[in-house]
């Protein structure tokens, strides 16, 4: 998203950068080689192996245990750049469920056009294609419930004007917004919609509830006595081993702006929230979106949590989980850690921001068997990274004597989760987005860029944005602990010059046998942006699919034998028809580009990555 780049933080906390400096020299000494010799730097330890092969075999085996010589086996992409996708010649895509396909078969379709009004478009597949997952019905993997996020569109893609003129335009533009949940089936070949009573959108205007420690807190309560609804800006997601979605609010600063003279305490400030926001205007005709109506003070204080919803349950409402602290969240990455506990790893996407991790209270089951959810209760940290390859998770809690002497309560650390942050000095990162644990324990974050850099060069053509890295580390006590062991896995700048040059590292996902996929979002040194496959233990990386002009590659789904992957295309040539038409071929025509849902499968019917 082009809107992300700004900077809300300004603690004086030792920047990431110096840490990586320190750690990059230090393993130079130890170990005698260039400063990318730190991207082995744990060697054959045990955040280095990543789950090598038991066997040999042709890559085809079944969705619990794939045998194979090598992790990765397909015949690399290129990516020349243009209107049209590109793809391994091991692989095939199709294309599902663009903006604007109606939600049940037989809707009203805009077929490459614009909504006409704000009921059309809350019948249809939203804009802004982002996280995503697929919930198998009864198991099967021709069957089940797509799970999408809905990120955001700018009013020119939308609406085809600079700026709302209306409430109308306003609550067009905000239909579009949110999530969309789909039955799928594939008959004869084909993924298509299923008619359901499961397909429905949440938007910005869906009712949702809170739980957890900001629960009932006044910092969520407006004079205006309204009701807590909607969910905007969603990135990326998570699910839980429940079977539910989560979804993750991430700029949602820019929604908010203001019709009087504003000027922003300390707090707010923090989370970027400014006069005029992302230009969409929503608070010129929608007053919660206000920030100098009295009535609203609270509104936004509702916004940057992580969203449960049950693709199950069509009349359920969301429930925004406070006890996961409020920042700009990226996504998150569910698994169990001793004791049964769930644990969660989160990216606050700003440059100069944190990485987070939350604890369950006790044994996920045993939560649901008294009613409670287990993201209701727990222990948030904040991540701190030392220069000899340690770190320490600091927990955000009242407890601590120097939260305690800024806030009033649990609440107010978990709603202003930034500023505790601060002051327990984590280290500032490069734009911390998706994380994905492997199976062997390691957790995985790309770091995108940082957009201080000034001056391109060769190695560096992103400028003014650096080109990222992916680091990783392991928790003690399997998860739950409070110091962990990290690495950098893959620095992007040492990829370009070789046929697998990218930049811009984003959406991530580790699989079952420890590959690592990675998404980009951003100028790429060579071509579009794209997905690659990376060996955890060699360290090789192949591109397997890259997308069109000025499209952003996100979103990873995969059916329960990993057969079929599903991954998105956000706002193909930044919704320019002179760019591209997708998903019409080519570019130049009258079709507004949509985003869309690519479906890719191997040709032989092997496992996705193989």
């Amino acid at each position: 998203m082009t809107v992300d780049d700004g900077i809300s933080n300004p603690s004086t906390n030792r920047p990431f950068q110096d840490v990586l400096a320190t750690n990059l020299s230090r393993r130079k000494a130890l170990i005698g080689g260039g400063a990318t010799a730190a991207i082995a730097f744990f060697g054959a330890s045990s955040v280095a192996e990543a789950g090598a092969p038991a066997k040999t075999g042709n890559g085809k085996g079944n969705g619990n245990a794939v045998f194979h010589n090598s992790l990765i086996g397909f015949a690399p992409c290129p990516n020349p750049g243009g209107p049209n996708p590109t793809i391994s010649d091991d692989y095939q895509y199709d294309v599902i469920i663009p903006w604007g396909t109606p939600l049940q078969p037989g809707g009203v379709d805009t077929n490459g056009g614009r909504p006409a009004s704000e009921a059309e478009a809350l019948q249809q597949i939203g804009l802004g294609h982002d996280g995503m997952h697929f919930f198998p019905i009864n198991g099967r993997s021709d069957h089940g419930i797509l799970c999408i996020n809905h990120e955001y569109g700018t009013t020119p893609h939308v609406l085809g004007k600079a700026f709302p003129e209306s409430l109308e335009d306003v609550r067009i533009s905000q239909a579009i917004h949110g999530n969309a949940v789909v039955e799928l089936k594939r008959t004869n070949g084909a993924w298509e919609r299923v008619a359901s009573s499961y397909n429905r959108r949440i938007t910005p205007n869906t009712p949702v509830t809170f739980d957890g420690p900001v629960a009932g807190h006044p910092l969520l309560d407006n004079p205006a006595g309204n009701a807590p609804a909607g969910t905007v800006n969603n990135c990326a997601n998570g699910s839980t081993p429940w079977g539910t979605y989560l979804t993750c609010e991430e700029n949602f600063n820019g929604y908010f702006g203001a019709n009087e003279t504003f000027t922003a305490t300390e707090r707010q400030a923090r989370y970027g929230l400014s006069s005029g926001g992302f230009g969409y205007g929503w608070h010129v005709f929608d007053e919660r979106f206000d920030l100098t109506n009295p009535d609203y003070a609270n509104e936004s204080n509702r916004f940057g949590w992580i969203v449960e919803i049950d693709p199950m349950s069509p009349t359920s409402a969301p429930v925004k989980h406070t006890a996961l602290g409020r920042v700009k969240h990226e996504g998150i990455a569910l698994t169990v850690g001793r004791g049964g506990r769930v644990v969660g790893y989160m990216g606050d996407d700003e440059r100069f921001d944190y990485i987070y991790k939350f604890v369950s209270a006790k044994n996920w089951k045993s939560m649901r068997a008294q009613g409670k959810s287990p993201l209701s209760e727990g222990q948030l940290f904040v991540a701190r990274f030392d220069d000899d390859g340690t770190g320490q998770w600091l927990e955000l809690t009242i407890d601590n004597p120097v939260l305690a002497a800024e806030f009033a309560d649990q609440a107010e650390v978990l709603v202003y989760a930034r500023r505790a942050a601060d002051l327990l000095g984590a280290t500032p990162m490069d734009r911390p987005e998706w994380t994905s644990v492997a199976p062997n324990g390691d957790v995985y974050c790309t770091l995108t860029n940082n957009t201080r850099r000034t001056e391109a060069n060769a190695a560096n053509p992103l400028a003014p944005n650096p080109d990222g890295h992916i680091i990783r580390w392991r928790d003690s006590d399997k998860h739950v602990g409070t110091s962990f062991e990290w690495d950098i896995f893959l620095i992007a700048q040492d990829s370009h010059g070789t046929e697998a040059a990218y930049g811009s590292p984003d959406g991530l996902w580790v699989d079952p046998d420890g590959r690592v996929f990675v998404q980009t979002d951003g100028d790429q040194p060579y071509g579009n942006n794209q997905m690659l496959v990376a060996d955890p233990k060699t360290k090789e990386i192949r591109r397997i699919f890259a997308g069109v002009d000025g499209d952003e590659i996100t979103g990873i789904a995969v059916t329960p034998d990993r057969r079929t992957m599903f991954v998105n295309t956000q706002h193909p040539g930044n919704g320019d028809p002179s760019s591209t038409n997708f998903p019409v071929p080519g570019a130049g025509g009258p079709e507004i580009p949509r985003d869309a849902t690519f479906v890719i499968t191997r040709k032989d019917g092997g496992v996705i990555g193989s």
